[in-house]
């Protein structure tokens, strides 16, 4: 059985339909994001909302309800620097959503780590984190693993990213390099793809359903690019088949 899923980042809602960030209207961004995963990518079995569900406006998250809701599968979110977590969770609380914790599926399981620093825009993993994820991949040890973080744990080769990404990333990889289920480990934040490797754990950022950064940028600036999301199986055998898909014709790109 190949379990199929989702991944939609950074989707920096607000209460109102019309906010804006960095040239993109959020909102019907996402919505655009979503329109085109339906056509292209479904049905499946999970969406994970990898954090930046909203733009520091916690009014945002019952529009981000109000997208997921209905969906009629498990929505996965776990916070980003741009989240309000204590209004998230009023909000998220209650199925379809499942905030942070372990996601399961036949012969996987997800890790959702909870990498929020408050007040900061670098993210940082707390014991609870760590040890939740010790525990998890102990505890599974015939599962294959993907562990889900909002913040970067390696460099993007852009010096003004790279100061805000997660700053205890040894500590996260000690945990990893201890345990051999784990298979992927997956981010948002970067508002760009990247996919590498790293003693055989394969490492993915994915873009923002808004607006995009430039990649390898010393100092800040915004990609042309239009909205993205992910697609994922997870195979029987630990492999994964994985690819970006660009929300391309909507004139969402940004300005």
């Amino acid at each position: 059985m190949t379990v199929r899923l989702l991944q939609f980042t950074d989707p920096h809602l607000y209460g109102a339909a019309d906010g804006k960030l960095r040239g993109v209207v959020t909102y019907p961004a996402l919505l655009a994001a979503i329109a085109h995963a339906r056509a292209h990518h479904w049905p499946c079995d999970g969406i994970l909302a990898t954090g930046d569900l909203v733009q520091d406006d916690p009014t945002g998250y019952a529009r981000f309800r109000e997208v997921f809701a209905g969906l009629g599968v498990p929505v996965y979110c776990i916070p980003g620097n741009h989240d309000e977590p204590e209004a998230m969770t009023q909000v998220l609380t209650g199925a379809p959503f499942q905030l942070g914790g372990v996601a399961r599926w036949p012969n996987w399981i997800g890790v959702m780590l909870d990498s929020y620093l408050a007040g900061q825009a670098q993210g940082r993993l707390d014991a609870a984190n760590l040890e939740l994820l010790d525990d998890a991949l102990r505890a599974n040890p015939r599962a294959h693993a993907l562990v889900c973080l909002h913040h970067h744990p390696v460099p993007m080769q852009s010096r003004w990213l790279d100061q805000v990404g997660l700053e205890n990333a040894a500590e996260l990889f000690s945990v990893l390099d201890s345990h051999r289920n784990v298979r992927a480990v997956l981010w948002g934040h970067v508002h760009q793809q990247f996919d590498g490797d790293r003693k055989g754990v394969r490492l993915m950022s994915t873009p923002s359903t808004c607006a995009q950064f430039l990649p390898r940028s010393d100092g800040f600036a915004i990609d042309r690019r239009p909205p993205g999301y992910r697609r994922l199986e997870l195979r029987d055998d630990g492999t994964i088949d994985s690819e970006v898909v660009w929300v391309e014709g909507h004139g969402l790109q940004a300005t």
